[in-house]
């Protein structure tokens, strides 16, 4: 960790290739770049100019953007991961050195969804009945879809369509209550493609209206040096303390994240800085890595962007911006303070130095160096605060990092730059894109064959049973069927997330879940907002959860540490973020902003949280005041247990029991070594 925070561009697009499939381009020759460029500099100028000067109708403002979106995945995405690394001369089958194939695609995803706006005044007479061009057009759609979507994002998520599809058409053959009369394709086409429930539906106009825009400001807030300022004063506030380079990473990640909402470009911006210096202090490797990608998957959940969640879940809950960043606000918290603590634990059990003097930056010369770069965000928050829309926000805080970057002498930034920043936030939203439309599908069969309710009757009737079951064995009568029933309701729905998680991004699997999920916890008398973030944080946490934990991948390969080893201690890290959903399911007074919300209950709830975070920590580290017994270590999780269980006789419970364990090692400290962490 040196003064100031030194990026190695190369190297950090080199790992983000590496261990995002979305952000994995092939590479291009002059004459395809050229084009590839003009055309990513189109997309992001015509979502810049709508945002600022007024939205399209919607359905020609969803068809434009769907047509940049999948023809440039031709252009920047090979059919195979050896294509990536292959490029052809040009000839008559290969123009621009792309094989003919990639461009005939391209025109197709071009004509099929401008198709749409194009007859938009004849939809009225054409939907459910369509005429053959229709079902045409529709059907060189999904196909050109699925397969921008197997490019950009590998196949899981286009595979859960086509059998989500299969389903559709074949739903008579269906097991139990999964059965429906199936329709045809006909009947399937003209629902996905001529009406607002499937491809063209709320997915893809949030992408298109709000997440484009703040994934554009990602990048030129980072650009204009926004992201060097977070890193910088992360480690002049937090470096010195015991393990500082873990604390710097927990701190850069979350400020960092609160614009990015990358796990992987989180992991790899700060990892490239904080692992090293976390390994020159003495943190084992794979615990290095786990730490940084533990703490950027936090990037997803920290306001103000929230990955794409805060917009998705504006439209589909129909409340404010405000409504849904406050509620973000306290989880969001929990999980960065349950990282902190494990590793302040760690740094305690192994008995590692925070940075020295020479070491860290001063926090004076780094806010005098880069204060101008945190005008945009301030803009940007300020003009959501007062109610305006979000891509609005988004335009004028776009306008402030190209007007900062112009005129700021310490970080100048010229037209190329700012071109350059065009076409790279357009890049980095191309895959999404396609995860949107194709999310749009699954939810179109879904709504067209009720078999959401269905879904939610199975598990609610399954978790009902073993409820039954399980509740004369519970002591004291702590819980009733009824609570129980919730527990394993929520305990089913948080394993499916994190197992579609594993392959699917963390915005496709939050539609899905919601479209899936959300009536289940429905029937269970689960308000939509709880319903909606308790799905979102396990959909999160799949990135640091093997077999498929990304973030912590990446961040082994900074590390040169055992990938697998990563992710199971991210995956324990990373244990606050998977316990608070549980807390505000139970204690919705957590998200500050639900019906009944009371200070006693979100005091009760916050403190038993918090301690209980504590305790959890202590628990997996072995470490405490000082070393813990292996009893102690096993009494402390069920005492976490307790402590997060927003009842008050469990939470006393829970804190004596944290607390005898700490007065048993200040009266009698254990001799011998530490014990090992888990």
């Amino acid at each position: 960790m040196t003064k100031t925070a030194e990026f190695d561009p190369d190297k950090t697009k080199e790992l983000e290739e590496r261990f995002d499939p979305e952000v994995r381009f092939r590479p291009l020759g002059k004459a395809a770049s050229f084009v590839a460029a003009l055309l990513l500099f189109s997309l992001s100028l015509f979502h810049y100019y709508t945002a600022g000067f007024g939205l399209l109708r919607e359905a020609t403002h969803r068809g434009v953007h769907l047509a940049f979106v999948l023809s440039l995945i031709f252009i920047v995405f090979a059919a195979t991961p050896k294509g990536q690394e292959r490029l052809y001369p040009s000839s008559l089958l290969r123009p621009f050195g792309l094989p003919i194939l990639d461009w005939l695609f391209a025109v197709a995803a071009v004509v099929s969804a401008l198709y749409v706006p194009y007859i938009f005044d004849d939809l009225a007479f054409r939907v459910g009945n369509p005429l053959p061009i229709d079902v045409v057009m529709g059907t060189i759609l999904i196909v050109v879809l699925l397969e921008a979507t197997r490019r950009s994002m590998g196949w899981p998520l286009a595979a859960i369509a086509v059998l989500v599809m299969a389903y559709g058409i074949f739903g008579r053959y269906a097991p139990g209550v999964l059965v429906h009369p199936g329709a045809d394709w006909k009947t399937l086409v003209n629902h996905l493609y001529l009406t607002s429930q499937g491809i063209y539906g709320l997915p893809v106009g949030v992408v298109a209206t709000y997440v484009f825009h703040f994934v554009l400001f990602g990048v030129l807030a980072t650009r204009i040096g926004l992201g060097r300022l977070f890193i910088d004063l992360a480690s002049a506030l937090a470096g010195r303390f015991s393990g500082g380079p873990a604390k710097v990473s927990v701190f850069s990640s979350a400020l960092l994240g609160s614009i990015s909402g990358s796990s992987i470009a989180n992991t790899v911006t700060t990892g490239s800085l904080t692992i090293p210096a976390m390994i020159r202090i003495g943190y084992p490797r794979h615990f290095a890595a786990a730490v940084e990608a533990a703490a950027s998957t936090g990037g997803q959940i920290t306001p103000p962007v929230m990955g794409a969640a805060a917009f998705l879940m504006i439209e589909f809950l129909g409340v404010s911006y405000t409504t849904i960043i406050t509620a973000a606000i306290v989880p969001a918290f929990m999980h960065f303070f349950g990282v902190l603590v494990q590793v302040h634990l760690e740094a305690k059990r192994l008995g590692l130095r925070g940075l020295t003097k020479e070491e860290l930056p001063k926090v004076g010369a780094v806010l005098k160096r880069d204060w101008p770069t945190v005008v945009p965000l301030i803009l940007l928050i300020a003009i959501l605060m007062q109610g305006y829309t979000p891509y609005l926000a988004a335009f004028w805080g776009i306008t402030a990092c190209i007007v900062v970057g112009l005129v700021n002498p310490l970080n100048r930034i010229g037209p190329r730059d700012v071109f350059d920043a065009f076409v790279l936030g357009a890049k980095y939203a191309l895959a999404v894109g396609a995860a949107a439309a194709t999310v749009g599908i699954i939810i179109g069969v879904v709504t067209l064959t009720g078999v959401s309710f269905k879904i939610a009757y199975m598990v609610t009737s399954t978790a009902g049973g073993w409820a039954a079951a399980i509740a004369p064995f519970v002591p004291f009568d702590v819980m009733g069927v009824p609570t129980l029933t919730l527990l394993i309701t929520l305990i089913l729905t948080a394993i499916v997330c994190i197992v579609m998680g594993c392959g699917i991004p963390t915005t496709a699997t939050y539609l899905i879940m919601v479209s899936v999920a959300a009536p289940v916890l429905g029937l269970l008398g689960i308000a939509p907002l709880v319903a909606h973030f308790f799905v979102f944080y396990y959909g999160v946490l799949a990135d640091v959860t093997p077999p498929v934990a990304l973030a912590a991948y990446a961040g082994a390969g900074i590390a040169n540490a055992n990938p697998f080893k990563a992710g199971n201690t991210a995956f324990r890290l990373s244990m606050g973020k998977a316990l608070v959903p549980f807390v505000f399911v139970f204690a919705p007074s957590l998200l500050l902003v639900t019906d009944g919300f009371t200070w006693q209950a979100f005091a009760l709830a916050f403190s038993g949280t918090i301690i209980g975070i504590v305790a959890l920590s202590a628990a997996f580290a072995g470490w405490l005041a000082g070393p813990l017994y292996a009893v102690e270590r096993w009494v402390l999780a069920a005492a976490a247990m307790l402590l997060v269980a927003p009842e008050l006789v469990s939470t006393l419970i829970g804190l004596a029991i944290v607390g005898l364990i700490v007065l048993r090692q200040t009266l009698m400290p254990k001799d011998g070594e530490p014990a090992a962490a888990v």
